[in-house]
């Protein structure tokens, strides 16, 4: 029994997400107490909830704690099962989250699987269907693993009703990652969602955007997109030679469009300045591939405490190491590494496929 305080560090729900993850793969059943505790609304929400019964589902697991509000989860997984698995967030809640949780244990099985998910799509505070599909997936193929997302249908808050079907085949092996340079800038792009609000909105983003970026007027773009609820997100997405990357703002009510825009601009603006491979969001993000895969090392912003809790938690799952270490003002540099004298992960014996499992 491994035993989590998941009051440490950042202590939010990512401790709960990471730990699911890394118990899957290594079959270590683990209690994690002070599930959020320094949060407002602490304890397990409906989104985490989510996650564990998706974990759940994979590894036939035995569960104890699994109920909103909760501030203490244990969790005994069993053999992680490729198939066909419906994953329903119940709200807005994020898929994407959801997903990045079963998906190492998934690509470490010997057959594939598919993964219909409803709920959020576009959420604050959680990684947006395109942040997903166009930079963190890129990633992940480099590394070896095999993942294929189509967003179906968009969830925005508070009624959700997105879908996302996620192909997921297994793990193909590969060369550590070394990402150190982004490279020369290719392009930049900007592309405005909206739902059930009027089009002025995205046209005042856009407007914001093209002055404090420099886009093109090619390189922008608004969609009307069929929701449940109205919403309105932001994208712009950064090319360079050796990497892309996708910001993202989420419009809520009381914040000026252009005041959205203009953050989001600041955003980017930071990252291409700070000449760095990795936005903070991503290098948070790919820590667990790394340390799953050949690991490597990515050069990124200041670290944040969300990334520096999740490496704490990796290790001590893993025999590895994550070295995280100021190059100079703002730029830093990632190393995932396995321990001397130990391979680069332990798991994998107890994974399985069952091609008849649904």
């Amino acid at each position: 029994m491994i035993e989590i305080d998941g009051s440490a560090g950042e202590g939010g729900g990512q401790i709960v997400r990471t730990s699911l993850a890394l118990a899957m793969l290594t079959g270590a059943a683990i209690t994690i107490r002070n599930v959020r505790a320094r949060r407002s609304n602490p304890g397990l929400r409906a989104q985490h909830l989510a996650a564990v019964r998706a974990a759940a589902a994979i590894s036939g697991a035995s569960v104890h704690g699994a109920t909103l509000a909760s501030g203490e989860l244990r969790f005994a997984p069993g053999r992680v099962l490729a198939g066909h698995y419906e994953i329903d967030v119940g709200t807005a809640g994020s898929t994407l989250l959801v997903l990045q949780t079963i998906v190492p244990a998934l690509s470490f099985c010997s057959g594939p699987s598919e993964v219909t998910l409803h709920g959020g799509t576009h959420n604050p505070r959680a990684p947006s269907f395109e942040f997903v599909h166009d930079a963190y997936l890129p990633l992940l193929a480099r590394l070896g693993f095999t993942v294929r997302l189509a967003l179906e249908r968009h969830g925005f808050y508070p009624r959700g009703g997105g879908l996302i079907r996620a192909s997921i085949g297994p793990f193909r092996g590969g060369a550590a990652l070394e990402l150190t340079e982004r490279g020369a800038l290719v392009s930049k792009s900007a592309r405005v969602l909206l739902s059930r609000l009027p089009a002025h909105i995205g046209e005042r983003e856009i407007a914001v955007l093209r002055n404090r970026l420099e886009l093109l007027e090619s390189a922008c773009s608004i969609n009307a997109v069929a929701a449940r609820s109205a919403g309105n997100t932001v994208h712009v997405r950064i090319d360079s030679t050796h990497v892309s990357t996708v910001f993202c703002g989420f419009g809520m009510r009381g914040l000026p469009a252009e005041e959205l825009a203009a953050g989001l601009a600041a955003e980017v603006n930071q990252y291409l300045r700070a000449n760095v491979a990795l936005d903070s969001h991503l290098a948070d993000q790919i820590l667990i591939p790394l340390a799953l895969a050949a690991g490597g090392c990515v050069t990124t912003m200041t670290p944040s405490g969300h990334t520096k809790t999740n490496a704490d938690i990796i290790k001590v799952f893993l025999p590895i190491r994550i070295d995280l270490r100021e190059l100079h003002s703002g730029r830093w540099l990632i190393t995932v590494s396995p321990r001397p004298g130990e391979g680069p992960r332990a798991r994998g014996e107890r994974v399985d496929y069952d091609p008849e499992h649904d």
